[in-house]
């Protein structure tokens, strides 16, 4: 990468418009993760995150008396939220709720002002038509049921206070809730991610967070000249020497035809590095290095890096957009 080549990071900071993503998903799904790759390219002078926890209607206990589960709607301020998304797509700051996930309890809320890429991650991020139109990129993270409740249970009791007992009967309790509300916002999503165990072991995961992962996404409504993401072969089946394997697919899904990218085991680094270095080449943003030194990268790790990619993306055409017209950027100027 020519280190004296314009970055597009510095157009990013200079330009006005806030680029939105939102990802949705159940509580303790892994929505961080797959945004951890845009954190990391754009650091934290770009990059601001807002947990829709914080948007609770009811504190811990009172969810408990009232007989309702943080899944439900009206267990979230979703309209306060549509409102202060809106601010925030302007530019402008808000005063944002705070929950705390130690007490229970919200703490005082605190000013928050938007850097300019702002990732909301939560359980109903594009629940409604108001918060989907003010999101550029919607992505949704959707474990295997057995994956997501053995998460949830390590996170919930080691982190969070919950004892194993009282972390099995909220996912007991949360089941319906979110088949009812939180599922049915995959069909709206740009990118659905789906995790499973690894053929090759349910034990890799715990032992090296390998996992299967499937990437499903919509086709891509806009191609920029000359941005492209391939993957070196020669790398892929010489320079490995753990079990991994690639298989794409077509088929409708989630209401519109979907690609899908089936990613298992390990795969060299030399692959992902690869991708980094042509990733930097295509766009003009750099540095790209989300896994460096690392000997061999896991299917997340690889379709946390395309998802990135595609991200950036977007926003490259976001911007051809603003500078030939820019009354006509957002959402509304993909479709």
């Amino acid at each position: 990468m020519d280190v004296h080549a314009p970055n597009f990071k510095d157009t990013i900071a200079a330009s006005p418009y806030i680029f939105t993503i939102g990802v949705a998903g159940d509580s303790g799904s892994g929505k961080t993760t797959f945004t951890q790759g845009v954190r990391c390219i754009f650091g934290s002078d770009l990059v601001s995150t807002i947990t829709l926890d914080d948007y609770h209607r009811y504190d811990r206990e009172e969810r408990m008396n009232l007989g309702i589960t943080a899944l439900d709607p009206a267990a979230n301020c979703i309209g306060k939220l549509e409102k202060d998304l809106s601010r925030l797509r302007q530019g402008m700051p808000i005063e944002k709720p705070v929950y705390n996930h130690d007490t229970g309890k919200f703490d005082p809320a605190v000013i928050f002002s938007p850097q300019k890429v702002l990732i909301l991650e939560g359980l109903h991020t594009f629940f409604t038509p108001a918060l989907r139109n003010n999101l550029d990129f919607m992505l949704f993270v959707d474990p295997a049921p057995d994956i997501k409740y053995d998460w949830k249970i390590k996170r919930d009791s080691n982190k969070r206070g919950y004892s194993v007992a009282e972390v099995k009967r909220h996912i007991e309790s949360r089941k319906t809730d979110y088949e009812r509300y939180i599922a049915p916002q995959k069909e709206y999503a740009d990118a659905v991610v789906g995790i499973d165990y690894s053929e090759y072991g349910t034990a890799l995961g715990d032992e090296r967070d390998v996992y299967q992962v499937t990437l499903s996404q919509n086709r891509m409504k806009h191609r920029i000249k000359d941005i492209d993401l391939s993957l070196d072969l020669y790398s892929i089946l010489s320079l490995s020497e753990r079990d991994f394997s690639l298989k794409f697919t077509t088929g409708l899904q989630y209401g519109h035809r979907m690609g899908e990218l089936i990613v298992d085991g390990e795969l060299s680094g030399h692959v992902v590095e690869k991708l980094e270095r042509s990733i930097e080449h295509q766009t003009k943003v750099h540095p790209i290095s989300m896994f460096r030194d690392r000997e061999y990268v896991t299917a997340a790790d690889l379709i946390q890096l395309i998802i990135s990619w595609r991200i950036i993306h977007r926003r490259i055409f976001l911007e051809i957009c603003r500078e030939g017209n820019p009354e006509n950027t957002g959402p509304g100027a993909m479709t």
